[in-house]
C-alpha cells in the first residue's frame, strides 16, 4: 500500500509554477503548539513569486479557477473535494449501521491513537474516509472505504475492517482503548470481538460527506466574517466535523453531522448557546438552540454547495447583527 501526502501529491500535480494547499492533513508531525496538527488551508509560510492554489477563496487561486484551463485534472481533484466538486447522492439504505460501526472504531482506535502521542482526541477528513492528523513519527490512522490504514514516514499497511478487537491489535498493538469515552451520543464499546458491518457504499458515502463537509466549512472558515475561528476538526465523541467563531457573547458552532441518536440523517448545523427562548423561523432545531437543514432538503438542492454556505451564512449574519 502507497503511504499518502497530500499536499505533495498535489504540489506534484501543479508543478513548480504553483504552490499548492489541500483539506486533508500531511506529514510532517506537528509537535507543539496549541493544535498538534497542520492547518491544510492555512496560506502560512509561501515561497515567493509562486502563486498559491487553493481550495477555498483564500488565496491567489482556487483550484477551480486553476482547473478552467486544465479539465483534464477535473476528477482527481473532485475525488479529493478540491474542485470540480461532485453532488452528494441519496444516502445508502446500510447509512446508520456503517456510521455507527465507524463512529466505534473512531473513539476506541483512531482516537485514543492520536491522544497518547500528544493527548488532543480530535480526527480529520482523509481522502475516502477519515482519520488522525500526523503525529509522533509522521504517524497516521486512518479508516479509507472498508479498510483500516497505519501509515508510519513512507511506509503504510492496511488491513480490512473486522472488529473493534483486530483494529485495536492492529493500530494500538492492544485493547480497545475506552478512556474517556462518555458523553451524549457516544457509542457503547460493545463485543470488541463482534464481526463489524462496513457496507462499502455507505462508507464510501460517510467519507463524501465529510470531504463535503470540510470543503463547505473551511470555505466559511476563511471569510472575514467567521472572526475569531478555531480549526475545523472532527470529534470523535459525536462523529461530527465542526469550528468555531464569532466573538465571545454569540459565539457559535457551524458544523456537519452524518446522523446521530435525534436525527438519523445526516444534517448541517448552527449552535449557539447565546440564542434567547422563542427562536424565530431561522433557528428551527428542537434538540439544541440552533438550526439544522436536514440531508433530504441539501440533496435535493440543484447547487447543494451554495445552499450549505448559503445556510451558514445566513445564520451567521443573524447572530452578529
Amino acid at each position: 500500500m502507497r503511504a499518502r501526502d497530500a499536499r505533495a501529491e498535489a504540489q506534484q500535480v501543479l508543478g513548480d509554477e504553483f504552490e499548492a494547499r489541500v483539506l486533508e492533513p500531511s506529514p510532517p508531525a506537528v509537535q507543539d503548539g496549541a493544535w498538534f496538527a497542520d492547518d491544510p488551508v492555512s496560506l502560512g509560510a509561501r515561497a515567493p513569486g509562486r502563486p498559491v492554489v487553493s481550495p477555498v477563496a483564500n488565496a491567489d487561486l482556487t483550484w477551480d479557477q486553476w482547473l478552467s484551463t486544465r479539465p483534464s485534472r477535473a476528477s482527481w481533484a473532485a475525488d479529493r473535494w478540491l474542485g470540480a466538486r461532485r453532488r452528494l447522492p441519496a444516502a445508502p439504505a446500510a447509512l446508520v449501521e456503517t456510521r455507527l460501526t465507524l463512529h466505534r472504531l473512531a473513539v476506541y482506535v483512531l482516537s485514543p491513537a492520536r491522544r497518547r502521542a500528544n493527548g488532543k482526541i480530535a480526527l480529520r477528513w482523509t481522502m475516502r474516509g477519515f482519520g488522525t492528523p500526523f503525529f509522533g513519527s509522521d504517524e497516521q490512522i486512518r479508516v479509507q472505504g472498508a479498510e483500516l490504514v497505519r501509515q508510519t514516514g513512507d511506509r503504510a499497511s492496511g488491513e480490512p475492517i473486522t472488529s473493534v478487537a483486530r483494529a485495536a491489535r492492529f493500530v494500538l498493538d492492544g485493547e480497545p482503548d475506552v478512556a474517556g469515552a462518555e458523553g451524549f451520543d457516544v457509542p457503547p464499546l460493545g463485543d470488541p470481538d463482534e464481526q463489524l458491518a462496513v457496507d462499502p457504499e455507505a462508507a464510501a458515502f460517510l467519507g463524501d460527506w465529510y470531504g463535503f463537509a470540510w470543503s463547505v466549512l473551511e470555505e466559511l472558515r476563511a471569510q472575514p466574517q467567521s472572526s475569531d475561528p478555531s480549526r475545523v476538526q472532527l470529534w470523535p465523541e459525536h462523529f461530527d466535523a465542526a469550528f468555531d467563531c464569532l466573538a465571545p457573547e454569540v459565539r457559535a458552532t457551524f458544523g456537519a453531522s452524518p446522523g446521530d441518536a435525534a436525527v438519523s440523517e445526516p444534517y448541517l448545523y448552527v449552535l449557539s448557546v447565546a440564542l434567547e427562548e422563542g427562536l424565530s423561523e431561522l433557528w428551527n432545531s428542537t434538540v439544541f438552540r440552533g438550526a439544522i437543514l436536514r440531508f433530504g432538503e441539501l440533496v435535493d438542492a440543484p447547487d447543494q454547495r451554495r445552499a450549505a454556505l448559503d445556510f451558514f451564512t445566513i445564520r451567521r449574519a443573524a447572530l452578529v447583527a
